[in-house]
C-alpha cells in the first residue's frame, strides 16, 4: 500500500496565488473588526443604557445576530437584501457589510463586559469632578477597559478571519475560494488543502503573537 505523496512543485506554484487570497482575507478581517468596532462599542454602551428602548434594540441586536450562523447572515445580505432594494450587492460590499455586522454583535459584548469591570466608582470620580457622562465614558472609563479587552478582541480578530472563508460560498475570491479554484484546475486537493491550512496557521500565529505582546505591554496591574 502506498503512501501519499506530495507534489511540491503543484504547491510552489499554486503559492502565489493562495497568497494573494491570503492578502485579501487579511482585508476582509481587517475592515470588518475595524468597523465590528464601531458598532460594537456603539452597542455595549447601548446595552448599558437607562434608556429602556435603546437597550431592547441593542439586546434585541446581539441576540439575534449570535443566535444564527454567520453563513445564513451572508446569505441575507447578498441573497434576500436585493429583493428588497431591487439592486444587486457587489460581493465583496456583502462580505464586508455581513462580517462587520456579525463581529459588531460579539465586540459589543466585549465592550460591555470591559465596561462593567471597571469599578463604578471611577464614573462617579468623572462625575464629581465636572465630566459629562460621556467625557467619563471617553477620558476616564474606555482606556481602563480597553486594556482589559485586548485579549478577547484578539480572539474575536482570530475567529473572523477563520470565519472569513465562508464569504467564498458567495463567489468571492479569497483564501479558501482560492484554493478552491486551484483544485478545480489541477485536481491536487491534498496538497493545495494542506497550503491553505499551512497559510491560515502562520496568520493566526502571528496575530496570536502580537495579541501577547500588547497584553504584556498594556498589563493592568
Amino acid at each position: 500500500m502506498s503512501g501519499v505523496e506530495l507534489n511540491f512543485n503543484i504547491i510552489l506554484n499554486a503559492f502565489p496565488l493562495l497568497l494573494q487570497g491570503a492578502g485579501i482575507t487579511i482585508q476582509i478581517t481587517a475592515m470588518s473588526v475595524g468597523f465590528g468596532l464601531l458598532i460594537g462599542m456603539l452597542v455595549g454602551v447601548a446595552r448599558l443604557s437607562d434608556m429602556k428602548i435603546v437597550k431592547y434594540l441593542a439586546n434585541l441586536y446581539v441576540d439575534f445576530i449570535r443566535g444564527t450562523p454567520l453563513l445564513v447572515q451572508i446569505f441575507l445580505v447578498y441573497f434576500a437584501l436585493p429583493l428588497l432594494t431591487g439592486s444587486r450587492i457587489d460581493p465583496f460590499l456583502a462580505a464586508i457589510a455581513a462580517c462587520s455586522i456579525n463581529s459588531g454583535a460579539y465586540i459589543a459584548e466585549i465592550f460591555r463586559a470591559g465596561i462593567q469591570s471597571i469599578d463604578k466608582g471611577q464614573m462617579e470620580a468623572g462625575r464629581s469632578l465636572g465630566l459629562s457622562w460621556f467625557q467619563t465614558m471617553r477620558y476616564v472609563i474606555m482606556p481602563q477597559a480597553f486594556k482589559r479587552i485586548i485579549p478577547p478582541l484578539g480572539n474575536e480578530f482570530i475567529a473572523m478571519l477563520k470565519d472569513s472563508s465562508l464569504v467564498s460560498v458567495i463567489g468571492f475570491e479569497e483564501l479558501t475560494r482560492r484554493g478552491q479554484l486551484i483544485i478545480a484546475r489541477t485536481y491536487a486537493s491534498f496538497e493545495i488543502w494542506l497550503a491553505v491550512a499551512f497559510i491560515y496557521l502562520i496568520m493566526t500565529f502571528t496575530i496570536s503573537r502580537f495579541v501577547a505582546y500588547l497584553e504584556r505591554r498594556y498589563q493592568t496591574k
